[in-house]
């Protein structure tokens, strides 16, 4: 387990193994209770270890002190749009004992870096429209969001469904 040490010597980051599912659905869950949405949580610590395992999504755990802090759950992406490469992040948390100290900034900077290593040329994830303070930090950063767009899905029925008209 590699340790990447960040600019504050109490603050470090590291890459999620298979052995940390636990950890990293425990944060999903932090993550989904804050978004007023825990309810749509339906993975288990089975699935993020496949997930893990199978390098079909990655982790990233912020330690302060010693006490993981922070995730960010993310996946490597394409457009055939633009044609460019990217990492998508589906899942980004800073516990919020330790908001406003600049680790979700730290783990954004790290997140861009890796990006750019990867040969990416974009990073992209989503945020709820009434989330004004996680908003205002996306755009203090330097996002910008993508508001002509409605994102749509299939669920596992919807899925069923679909595939059974082929």
């Amino acid at each position: 387990m590699d340790i990447i040490q960040t600019k504050d010597p109490k603050f470090v980051l590291r890459f999620a193994t298979p052995d940390d599912a636990g950890l990293v659905l425990d944060f999903m869950r932090q993550l989904g209770t804050y978004q007023k949405m825990r309810d749509k949580i339906t993975a288990t610590q089975d699935d993020i270890c496949k997930l893990l395992t199978d390098k079909r999504g990655e982790a990233v755990l912020g330690s302060y002190n010693g006490k993981a802090v922070g995730f960010v759950f993310f996946y490597q992406n394409s457009s055939a749009f633009t044609g460019q490469t990217g990492l998508y992040i589906d899942g980004f948390l800073v516990d919020d004992t330790m908001r406003f100290k600049g680790l979700g900034k730290t783990m954004m900077a790290f997140m861009s870096k890796l990006a750019l290593e990867r040969g990416c040329q974009r990073m992209e994830w989503g945020c709820l429209d009434w989330n004004e303070p996680t908003i205002k930090f996306y755009r203090d950063l330097g996002a910008t969001s993508i508001d002509a767009m409605t994102i749509f899905r299939f669920t596992p029925d919807a899925l069923e469904k679909n595939a059974s008209l082929f």
